[in-house]
């Protein structure tokens, strides 16, 4: 199962989940060799109406194989996904009516065609004619920055400009649920701002996002909650905030009048395995978090054992990236610790 804290049960989003991910599973076999590698396992979670979720995972953790098994392109072995109610795989077109994707690595433009012709294509495979949607079309082109390269070939577009036409694209289908797999990777800082804005607006015209992605400041930023995959499982399914509040109780800064010796570091570090020892500045700071409030008295005493003063003492703020690589180091094991502290 995987962790969540009590502060996500106590205020979780009241929201109907327009996709539903039930005990999805899927291994490929390894080019010649009969050996399967899992890529994801067992995993579950919803999607609820008018949220941006974010999907958050290292490289290779199973994101874009739970996108491609949810729209379809893959068959899961086990498990199954229902969008609106309906099961993708016993009714397949009238499930994926209800969303559209953007797929990182996929080309999800025709690069010999124009910019406004790509979105009359895709248009058109939605059964929409040229003239039902020409001002949708023009609308859509000023929206993103894109109407002086309205005429141009794709293939000759920046990427942050072929990335923000895709989404485009997956917009004028209608949908009410988008899929978008690593939007903003590759992008420069300012192209990347570009891209958050433009999906806090379609959830604001009252739509649903799918957000894959390894960059923690895109979840912070955008998501309120976050579903944390890692080795192909689900590690972690709540509120960003709960998270942030979490692993913020739980982590101190001691300034030191002196850098404590080697064999009560390694004291320290055995006590408390994610101990870290910032040198940077003029004072030596120990960061450390603790998992129960009963472990401040043991790290004073192993400090005073260690004839270490302590010159102050002080809770420190964390960011979602320390999060992150600490659910991914250690996943469920914090399952005991989100009740332990108050």
């Amino acid at each position: 199962m995987p962790f969540r804290t009590r502060a996500a049960t106590l205020t979780g989003i009241a929201t109907e989940p327009v996709i539903e991910v039930k005990s999805l599973s899927k291994s490929f076999r390894k080019r010649k060799s009969r050996e399967r590698v899992q890529a994801v396992a067992d995993v579950s979670f919803d999607v609820r109406r008018g949220e941006i979720l974010g999907l958050l995972g290292p490289n290779g953790a199973g994101k874009t194989t739970t996108i491609k098994l949810i729209c379809s392109l893959l068959l899961p072995d086990s498990g199954r996904v229902t969008v609106n109610g309906i099961d993708t795989q016993r009714d397949r077109s009238r499930a994926l009516g209800h969303i559209s994707a953007v797929l990182e690595g996929n080309r999800n433009l025709y690069w010999r065609l124009s910019a406004r012709e790509n979105l009359y294509y895709f248009a058109g495979n939605r059964g929409r004619s040229k003239r039902q949607v020409r001002e949708e079309v023009d609308r859509l082109l000023e929206q993103f920055g894109l109407a002086e390269k309205r005429n141009e070939l794709v293939n000759t577009l920046s990427r942050g400009m072929q990335q923000k036409l895709a989404i485009a694209v997956a917009l004028l289908a209608h949908s009410e649920v988008i899929l978008l797999d690593e939007p903003t990777l590759g992008l420069d800082v300012e192209t990347g701002y570009e891209v958050r804005e433009i999906l806090r607006g379609i959830v604001r015209e009252g739509r649903t996002i799918l957000l894959s992605t390894h960059d923690m400041s895109v979840v912070q930023d955008l998501c309120r909650r976050t579903v944390v995959i890692n080795d192909g499982r689900v590690v972690v399914d709540d509120e960003v905030a709960n998270l942030l509040r979490l692993f913020e109780t739980r982590a101190y800064a001691v300034e030191l009048a002196e850098e404590p010796g080697a064999e009560a570091l390694g004291r320290l570090r055995a006590a408390f395995p994610a101990v870290e020892l910032d040198r940077d500045g003029a004072t030596p700071v120990l960061r450390v978090e603790l998992e129960h409030a009963a472990d401040m008295y043991e790290l004073i005493e192993l400090l005073r054992a260690g004839s270490a003063r302590i010159e102050g003492l002080n809770r420190t703020t964390v960011n979602f990236e320390h999060v992150f690589r600490r659910l991914v180091r250690e996943g469920v094991s914090y399952g005991g610790a989100a009740h332990a502290i108050d």
